[in-house]
């Protein structure tokens, strides 16, 4: 009778250290599983470093001014003569110096809309000067700004480019 008892105990203990084996298995796997995953869609997804917008007064010497239509980030026809090649040939002409972008709006429409137009202009802006030859690390682009006043609406619609230290 006694190893009736033993029996069933040895079967019971051998059924319990099977069940708590395969929780681990289990939870194990799960991680592994978890980790590839992470791992898989990480590499699926490259970082997109975001455009960094600064927040700096406007100086420096205004080399251009580039008009866009409205409602438009596509670069005007004489963007390269109003702007794009007097702002190379200046950067050149000063090592160490840098050239601010700044994109500017009228006050009328959503402002959220109009802030986002005014930094696509001047990301349009930043594109023709790289393709110029001017290094990306040396173009910052400055918060959009909202012009007020009497002006223009087509003064409204600008991209300033100034050389600053």
């Amino acid at each position: 009778m006694l190893d009736q008892e033993d029996e069933g105990t040895r079967i019971g203990v051998w059924v319990a250290l099977g069940v708590v084996f395969f929780v681990l298995v289990g939870v194990i796997g799960g991680l592994i599983l978890r980790q590839m995953h992470a791992h898989a869609a990480a590499k699926a997804k490259p970082a997109v470093a975001a455009d960094v917008m600064v927040d700096v007064p406007l100086t420096g010497e205004l080399l251009g001014k580039l008009y866009f239509e409205s409602g438009s980030a596509a670069l005007p026809p004489d963007a390269a003569a109003s702007g794009v090649e007097p702002a190379v040939k200046a950067l050149a002409a000063a090592p160490g110096k840098k050239l601010v972008l700044a994109g500017f709006h009228d006050a009328t429409g959503d402002a959220k809309t109009n802030a986002e137009l005014a930094k696509q202009r001047a990301i349009a802006a930043r594109t023709a000067l790289v393709a110029g030859g001017v290094d990306k690390k040396q173009v910052l682009l400055r918060k959009p700004e909202s012009t007020t006043g009497d002006g223009s609406l087509q003064e409204a619609r600008r991209v300033e480019i100034r050389l600053v230290d």
